[in-house]
């Protein structure tokens, strides 16, 4: 498989050899059809359609859907919605993924709430396409927030690998109207109070035909690229990556997080020793501690903002810094010694 590695992913030569590696995985791991794996004990609704959207492979509209998974009965709701976005190289996929039930599934168990949502294709819509659906399904959520049992200024986008591009896009751009669009639900605020980036793809370089043939430029890709927008604004992240990737390497979500700590955002590392490109399609045990990663993140962060303390007691204070947009008030930043509430180090207790 073509390796993505940092240079890989700020130069474009050879990076394209890597998207029908990707495309090819998840076909794989979820073939077309298929019935969507056992949502356990998760309470589920599907198939909602949250906006319509143009379809260029046949010139028609189309619906655009998710489906949303309760905690089950007996669990208490930390009323934080987490939306997912399926990987595929934008070549294939959809909001059935077998990983993404997997992950729903152990976060449903921590009190989370999913919404697995589907987005156009690059068959089905140029770039921005994908960032407008992907917008849309937010609005969605924080206007339905009540109905579905969340906080409307509790809401985290989660993307796998391609997804993860779209991920790291929604948590740069809050507040940014060039990649709203108008699809679906209006008038209500796309940002994201944080998100999650699995094996993600850290730039557009890889998926240059987003765009029509000619269009790609170099502009273009900047644009595009999650990258370009680190920065203070950007939403807290956790990123949770598999040490034997070979697809995308880790190396990429090593420098993304550092790069967010440097610009003061509160980000959180977690390395999964041996695991590799869509471990959490198959590693139950990597998907636990996944789960915990995430949950330890965001509940002190988000749900029940605590700081922790310094050396020898006494030193919370340094840590504090803030929830992430929209409404939140204080919370934990980026502890001491260069890392985040909730996260694992290279070769600490995450990495396992």
């Amino acid at each position: 498989m073509a390796r993505i590695s940092r240079r890989g992913f700020v130069k474009a030569s050879g990076a394209l050899a890597a998207v029908p590696a990707l495309a090819a995985l998840t076909a794989r791991a979820q073939p077309p059809g298929q019935t969507p794996p056992d949502i356990g004990n998760l309470r589920a609704e599907r198939d909602i359609v949250f906006g319509r959207a143009s379809n260029m492979a046949d010139g028609n509209m189309m619906d655009l859907t998710l489906d949303v998974y309760r905690p089950p009965e007996g669990v208490t709701s930390k009323r934080l919605g987490i939306i997912h976005l399926f990987g595929g190289g934008f070549f294939s996929g959809n909001k059935n993924a077998g990983y993404i039930i997997n992950d729903a599934k152990a976060l449903g168990n921590r009190g989370y709430t999913s919404i697995s949502a589907n987005y156009r294709l690059q068959t089905q819509g140029s770039w921005p396409a994908q960032i407008h659906d992907t917008k849309a399904a937010i609005r969605w959520t924080r206007a339905n927030a009540e109905r579905i049992g969340i906080d409307a200024n509790r809401i985290v986008v989660a993307g796998y690998s391609a997804g993860g591009m779209l991920s790291l896009m929604a948590a740069g751009t809050n507040g940014n109207p060039e990649f709203e669009g108008d699809i679906g639900t209006t008038g209500v605020s796309s940002d994201v109070n944080g998100s999650i980036g699995v094996y993600p793809l850290a730039s557009a370089q890889t998926a240059s035909r987003l765009w029509p043939e000619g269009q790609a430029t170099p502009e273009a890709i900047a644009a595009a690229s999650p990258t370009t927008y680190i920065g203070p604004n950007f939403a807290p992240t956790i990123f949770i990556h598999g040490t034997a990737d070979t697809t995308v390497l880790p190396s990429s979500s090593i420098d993304f997080h550092t790069k967010l700590l440097a610009a003061g955002v509160p980000s959180a590392l977690t390395l999964i020793q041996g695991a590799n490109h869509a471990f959490d399609g198959a590693a139950l045990d990597a998907v636990e501690l996944m789960a915990h990663s995430i949950d330890l993140f965001f509940d002190r962060l988000i749900v029940n903002p605590t700081p922790y303390g310094g050396f020898g007691g006494g030193g919370g204070g340094r840590g504090r810094g803030r929830g992430g947009p929209p409404g939140g008030g204080g919370a934990p930043g980026a502890a001491p010694g260069g890392g985040a509430p909730g996260g694992a180090r290279p070769g600490g207790a995450g990495g396992n």
